[in-house]
């Protein structure tokens, strides 16, 4: 999870309605995780204050998958040669991430990490890119170049990198959502960098609030619109979009794009500007929210044909503006 302390990479407005809350009951806990800002509201049992429990559970997330800390899990791995003891976070974020590789056809893959580092948009400094160092690097892009066994996971190749920033920061959504869950919480709204979880209701006995930000190019975030505002209760959602992350080359003037395909090794260069899913749980509607960056608006549409249990939105840019594209089931979330 990229340590950037800065809201550029958040994609959501979230509209936290708290006005009229009790005291002894609600409380609102925020602050710096992950490289970003964490906002979490929640009607607490008895009024106990869980910040620090949610704090460390998110803590040890970040030890296992933060690429920028050099002893988590997955730094570990991608500077061994062999393999590395895995924990609990990182086993079922692998397996997740593989099973969502493999239904998208390869679209979401961890291990495009040192295609990411060579662009530009990764955890080592950008590389100057040629054909060949992209068609050299593409060989190392593969989930099946990974092997994780009881306690361990090892690597086909030494140069084997992997990135989980696609999915770990929805995963730490929902590690946050169980702990208020464990702890007798049944309505509560958590939100990391745009990324939500919402359970029951806000404390006005309404749906919780969020909204989807309109994809402006604008990486300090200093101009935000929301293309929409939905109500969600029971269900996660997670956006991805380039109009943020991306860099400009001074020689040539071409804009580039911080997803990376897998499959061509190049910064997507499609119309679609930004993509949010809906799914029952954050780590899910994460991956697959980058997923549909890759493969851009007519395949993603597909692909949650494929998901009826998840809805999407989907906005891109034509000749005349921008325009949505809208899995069936998406429209029962948005609001006034």
């Amino acid at each position: 999870m990229k340590q950037v302390k800065t809201t550029t990479a958040l994609l959501f407005s979230v509209l936290l309605l708290i006005s009229g809350c009790n005291k002894s009951t609600w409380i609102k806990n925020q602050g710096e995780v992950f490289g970003t800002y964490y906002h979490i509201i929640y009607e607490s049992p008895g009024g106990e204050d869980l910040h620090q429990e949610v704090l460390q559970a998110l803590r040890s997330v970040n030890k296992s998958l933060s690429t920028y800390d050099s002893t988590s899990v997955i730094s570990l791995l991608n500077q061994s040669k062999k393999g590395t003891p895995t924990d609990p976070h990182f086993r079922k974020v692998f397996e997740a991430g593989r099973t969502i590789s493999a239904a998208t056809g390869g679209a979401f893959d961890m291990t495009v990490a040192p295609l990411v580092n060579a662009w530009g948009f990764g955890f080592t400094n950008k590389e100057e890119m040629t054909p060949e160092k992209v068609k050299a690097l593409k060989q190392l892009v593969g989930m099946n170049n990974l092997k994780l066994t009881d306690d361990s996971v090892l690597k086909s190749r030494p140069e084997i990198m992997m990135d989980a920033s696609a999915i770990a920061k929805g995963y730490g959504v929902d590690v946050a959502a169980q702990i208020l869950s464990d702890y007798g919480c049944k309505n509560f709204l958590v939100e990391i960098g745009g990324e939500i979880v919402c359970r029951g209701e806000n404390s006005r006995d309404e749906h919780w609030k969020v909204g989807i930000d309109k994809p402006i190019d604008d990486p300090v975030a200093s101009n935000r619109e929301l293309q929409f505002i939905l109500k969600l209760s029971g269900k996660a959602l997670a956006t991805s979009g380039n109009y943020r992350q991306f860099y400009i080359d001074e020689k040539t003037g071409k804009k580039y794009a911080h997803t990376i395909d897998p499959i061509s090794g190049m910064p997507v260069e499609h119309s679609l500007l930004s993509a949010s899913v809906i799914a029952d749980d954050c780590m899910t509607a994460d991956a697959y929210a980058t997923a549909c960056m890759v493969l851009g608006v007519e395949k993603s549409m597909e692909l949650m044909k494929k998901h009826p249990e998840m809805a999407g939105c989907f906005i891109y840019s034509t000749e005349d503006g921008m325009e949505v594209s809208l899995t069936d089931g998406f429209d029962k979330y948005i609001t006034n």
